[in-house]
């Protein structure tokens, strides 16, 4: 059977089937058409090892002598007695394909199992792999895992992958790969505030814009893994898989599991060339929510979600809190809408019961005794304001203070078969409150009943759907199902979203605790993290828009002093940190009053200028080495339009005290023999109330009147950067002249 060789955007897949099963020979800089015989590839068979070649197939299994992580793992269940078939042996049964997609079936008839993989390289790189295994049996077969992996090179010695906590969300760490396993396991039940959006190896200090880089994500919402495993003979594999509870998937004959689809990059031009590859692959999503540059609006369907410019967005939660009151509400709406917003989102405490967190969730009817008319009055002051209205509901969640609970204790999840109606244990609360179990049919019909009765007896536009604790003893009818729980809330979301097609979803999950391509599959935009903090933010909206494009995360402008942190920050910083995402406010802005005002205004009028390009752009990270930021003090982060003709650039500062001589830091990816204008549009060095943010007594030459020079200057030789006091920012405009 010939190689597949599958090639995009600068990247192949070769894939051999030399050895009778698919084994990935190559994953990483394309290779051109034409390849040699691929036999010179033959290892050598050494002393005191297996009498045969060691193949690092596309589903590594212990049957090849492959002594690492096998891909799968199950065994069958004959008459009660498990452990059976626990070895497969697959090999090919066929390989069909094209230049950018294939489909491999490997079978052990003997196990009687089969497992189909399609892999597909999209048009900007990104590789998108998926297995489905079905047991051929006549008994039931056990999957304890079957997880994607792919090689790469010995080149990569280096791994980065992110953690975080709650309101810290995606902070990168690095460590050397060894010999030996990694692992980093999320078993939170959701995707976790400390889960791996990226699992990248590279070469030796890969860094934005420069080394080569392997990099994974994995497409689910649920309890997970990902890998490194290096072998003793020098060869490297990455991967990741669904984390299965005990028998948490059993096959009857017949039926089949699919693993959640693996996505993965590969750039040699550092970081961003990953980045690039994710943002072609959402943005060529026919449900995307953003244009692409220069799309045609006028042919959309009347109502329809996707395909509009990402509106202005004011929340309530920071503004009010609990505290719902019309009047109070109204007012807010009246200042929301003078400022130039478009969505206003009320959160939570709309719902019956609903004065604090101890109560009300399983509770999906409008609060009669704060909203006597329902919510029909504060909708019709919104919208008749020009604004679109959201609510905030967190459907999976229930109180044990709550009619739903009380009446159904049965719907609670917990690791009994027994109600805790009838002496079974629940789980500890987490901010009050339990999980409803989706996967009772009954449930999940009252919950998409409900919610389906808000949208349609409401002028609602957009739901902010919420997700607020971990599932760590997740179980229907006494045995674990996070697995089913996971498809039940996405089933959820397709039922609302094909009932409502004009309702956006935005996945929140105390604040980023289920950011991935999975969730995003069903929803419309992802809320980052509960921390509105501009410092914070930095860093979590970095590495957040490493793999989401910036149209999809929520990015809000938070009061003055942060309500998680205590920190307080100009609105200037905090401002052109909240540009660069899907912008909005969380503030009571009726306080917002003077130069302040017209301050945020503008900063509304430069997000509707400028969000056509932040959210169609390529992003662009500055190359600096941590030890070059204790030099310069700042960083540089922005996004290219589309033929490189313009650019947005955020020059910050994160240091805790300002550098006495920055000096100079270059402006990547512009084209190199065009010229450019680089000016500073806020705030400028004459601006008055804007004193404090630079400091020394004279700025750099160019940034009173701007500086033209050419692409290639701009990267290579840079412009003198402006000392900024410590958490300060400088939004840059690049225009090509």
């Amino acid at each position: 059977m010939d190689p597949l060789h599958l090639r995009s955007a600068g990247t192949s897949l070769l894939i051999s089937f030399a050895t009778g099963e698919a084994e990935v020979i190559h994953w990483g800089a394309d290779l051109g058409a034409e390849l040699p015989d691929l036999g010179i590839l033959v290892e050598p068979i050494t002393n005191s090892a297996i009498d045969a070649r060691v193949p690092a197939g596309l589903l590594p299994q212990a049957s090849s002598a492959w002594r690492g992580r096998p891909a799968l793992r199950g065994h069958r269940i004959i008459d009660g007695v498990g452990g059976l078939d626990f070895a497969a042996r697959l090999r090919v049964v066929s390989a069909t394909g094209t230049d950018r997609s294939a489909l491999i079936v490997q079978a052990d008839a003997a196990a009687g199992i089969s497992i189909a993989s399609s892999l597909t390289l999209h048009d900007g790189g990104l590789l998108e792999v998926r297995h489905t295994l079905t047991n051929d049996g006549s008994t039931n077969f056990q999957v304890d895992e079957l997880a994607t992996v792919l090689p790469v090179s010995p080149a990569a010695t280096e791994l980065l992958d992110l953690t975080g906590r709650w309101c810290r969300e995606r902070h990168p760490q690095r460590r050397s790969i060894q010999q030996g396993t990694w692992v980093r396991s999320g078993r939170h039940g959701r995707t976790g505030h400390d889960s791996s959006l990226l699992f990248a190896a590279g070469t030796p200090g890969f860094s934005n814009r420069s080394g080569q880089v392997w990099a994974t994500h994995l497409a689910w919402s649920g309890n997970h893994e990902h890998f490194t495993d290096t072998l003793g003979d020098g060869r490297t594999v990455i991967g990741a898989s669904e984390l299965l509870g005990s028998a948490e998937v059993v096959l009857a004959p017949g039926a089949s599991y699919s693993a959640p689809a693996l996505f993965a990059a590969y750039s040699n031009t550092g970081i961003d060339g990953i980045t690039a590859a994710f943002y072609s692959w959402f943005r060529a999503r026919p449900h995307h929510v953003a244009p692409a540059a220069g799309t045609d609006l006028s042919g959309l369907p009347a109502g329809a979600a996707a395909k509009k410019p990402r509106p202005v967005v004011l929340n309530t939660w920071e503004a009010v809190y609990f505290d719902h009151n019309l009047e109070t509400l109204v007012e807010l709406a009246d200042s929301a809408a003078d400022l130039g917003v478009e969505r206003f989102v009320l959160d939570d405490g709309w719902f019956r019961g609903r004065r604090d967190d101890h109560a009300g969730l399983g509770d999906w009817f409008v609060d009669e005794t704060v909203w006597p008319a329902g919510l029909t009055p504060l909708i019709d002051a919104v919208t008749s304001r020009g604004m679109e209205f959201g609510l905030w509901v967190e459907p999976e969640m229930i109180n044990l203070d709550s009619d739903v609970a009380r009446a159904h204790p049965e719907w609670i999840v917990g690791p009994s078969a027994r109600s805790s109606k009838d002496g079974g244990r629940l789980p500890l609360e987490w901010r009050n409150q339990h999980v409803i179990d989706l996967v009772n049919p009954e449930a999940w019909q009252y919950i998409f009943t409900r919610i389906d009765a808000l949208l349609s007896e409401n002028n609602i536009s957009y739901l902010k759907w919420d997700q607020n604790r971990d599932q760590t003893e997740h179980g229907h009818a006494g045995r674990p199902s996070v697995h089913e729980q996971t498809l039940a809330a996405y089933r959820l979301f397709d039922a609302l979203r094909a009932a409502h097609p004009g309702v956006e979803i935005e996945s929140c999950s105390s604040g980023g605790a289920r950011v991935d391509l999975g969730i995003l599959d069903h929803t419309d935009r992802i809320w980052a993290s509960d921390c509105n903090d501009a410092l914070e933010r930095q860093t979590i909206q970095r590495w957040t828009g490493a793999v989401v494009p910036p149209e999809l995360v929520g990015s809000h402008i938070g009061p003055t002093t942060s309500h998680t942190t205590a920190r307080t920050h100009d609105l200037s910083f905090r401002a052109i940190t909240a540009l660069f995402g899907h912008f909005g406010m969380e503030w009571d802005v009726r306080s917002v009053q003077g130069a302040a005002r017209d301050e945020l205004r503008r900063f509304v009028g430069l997000y509707k200028e400028h969000r056509a390009l932040i959210h169609s752009g390529t992003r662009v990270t500055a190359d600096l080495a941590d030890d070059a930021l204790i030099l310069h003090g700042v960083t540089a982060t922005g996004t290219v339009a589309e033929g490189t003709t313009a650019a947005l650039f955020a020059l910050v500062s994160t240091r805790s005290q300002a550098a006495e001589q920055p000096g100079r830091l270059g402006i990547p990816g512009l084209e190199d023999a065009r010229s450019y204008r680089v000016e500073a549009i806020f705030p400028t060095p004459d601006d008055a109330d804007h004193e404090h943010t630079f400091a020394h007594v004279q700025p750099p030459g160019w940034l009173a009147g701007g500086a033209v020079a050419s692409g290639k200057f701009l990267a290579e030789v840079g412009l003198p950067m402006p000392a900024l006091y410590p958490e300060h920012a400088v939004l840059l405009k690049v225009t090509a002249v």
